[in-house]
């Protein structure tokens, strides 16, 4: 396999990876707060989001509907998506532009 392909596997695994645990991290928070124990805190969800987990923290947001009250979390965690598709985006035209 070359390095190029090699390199893709690697970062869809790392992808999946991250996104899961976004997504446990939120479900196992909302646990947490229901048995009013020591929670997983909101700068650790909102950094598994920016390190590329922000699917996961969205999913896992809304089926366990936990932390959509909360404005200043929710404006992070759009401030997040909304950068990294930014950054998506102005990868793909400089790809393209080459």
């Amino acid at each position: 396999m070359d390095t190029k392909a090699q390199l893709l596997e690697y970062l869809v695994f790392y992808v999946i990876a991250i996104n899961f645990a976004a997504f446990a991290a939120f479900g196992i928070d909302k646990m947490l707060a229901e048995a009013n124990a020591q929670r997983i805190s909101e700068s650790r969800l909102l950094s598994l989001a920016l390190i590329g987990g922000s699917p996961g923290a969205y999913a896992g947001r809304h089926l366990f509907r936990h932390k959509t009250r909360k404005q200043p979390f929710s404006n992070m965690l759009h401030a997040i998506a909304a950068l990294q598709l930014i950054g998506l985006v102005a990868l793909v035209a400089w790809r393209s532009a080459r």
